[in-house]
């Protein structure tokens, strides 16, 4: 089980790199539209929708992903980041006071507000100046880099639960782990890129933490209606939304500190 995890996130990590670090930004556009349609199938599960009622759903995610993209200014990304904001401290909340039972319509909605905004905002980080690819696969390793360290501190060390109500099996260890294990990640990514580890840093474990949020956050719906995996595509991994749900928080926590820490423009 180890090992075809190891694999999968080899695999995935190599096609993703790729695409953001060699492809132009609608390339890597169109490939992280993939991924995160894959995404959304999987959500709807979520909000128990039948097929048709699945099909619809993704249909109607990727109209809106299609009319996001021209619309990703500067004008149109403070609205989508407002809006992520938003519902991030809103899930927050849930996340605290679960367990309780959300309605299917309810639970569609929110995977709107978890996936669209996430996609919006790592594509305009993408083509954002001279470093926006670089940028983006940065935030990719600090997020990728805090899953590995918390999954192998979690198993090493993990005694104190995180929020067991809504995922038993992650410690406080852990998140430590996955903390340091970012803030590594961070300095390396800050030597590459000439610029100041401090602040990178800083942001780099302030992204990682928020990101334990979009982890608890998919753990909560699946709950909800007795899934342990959001799907079966990624041996070892399960579906694609166990593999991206920390990011999906992680985004636009990195990109409103890039602009607070004077990290872009």
């Amino acid at each position: 089980m180890l090992l075809a995890r190891i694999i999968t996130a080899v695999v995935f990590a190599a096609a993703i790199t790729g695409a953001i670090l060699f492809a132009p930004s609608s390339v890597a556009a169109a490939v992280l539209a993939v991924l995160w349609l894959a995404g959304v199938w999987e959500w709807a599960a979520f909000a128990k929708l039948p097929a048709a009622g699945r099909i619809g759903y993704t249909v109607l995610f990727a109209v809106s992903m299609a009319a996001a993209w021209p619309w990703l200014g500067d004008q149109g990304l403070l609205v989508v980041l407002a809006t992520a904001l938003v519902w991030w401290f809103f899930a927050f909340v849930l996340v605290v006071r679960y367990p309780r039972s959300f309605s299917s319509a309810f639970v569609a909605l929110a995977g709107i507000l978890v996936l669209l905004p996430s996609w919006a905002l790592l594509v305009r980080l993408h083509r954002e100046g001279v470093l926006g690819a670089e940028l983006a696969f940065t935030l990719l390793l600090i997020v990728w880099a805090a899953d590995v360290g918390a999954f192998f501190f979690g198993r090493w060390l993990g005694r104190t639960k995180l929020a067991p109500a809504v995922s038993p099996g992650k410690t406080w260890e852990g998140v430590t782990g996955g903390l340091l294990a970012a803030g590594l990640a961070a300095g390396a990514a800050a030597a590459w890129l000439e610029l100041p580890a401090s602040r990178l840093v800083v942001l780099g474990v302030a992204t990682a933490l928020i990101s334990v949020l979009g982890d608890l956050t998919q753990s909560m719906f699946k709950r909800n209606v007795g899934l342990k995996d959001s799907g079966r595509l990624l041996p070892g991994h399960g579906g694609v939304l166990d593999r991206i749900d920390s990011l999906t928080a992680a985004v636009p926590a990195f990109v409103v500190g890039l602009w607070a820490l004077n990290l872009i423009a």
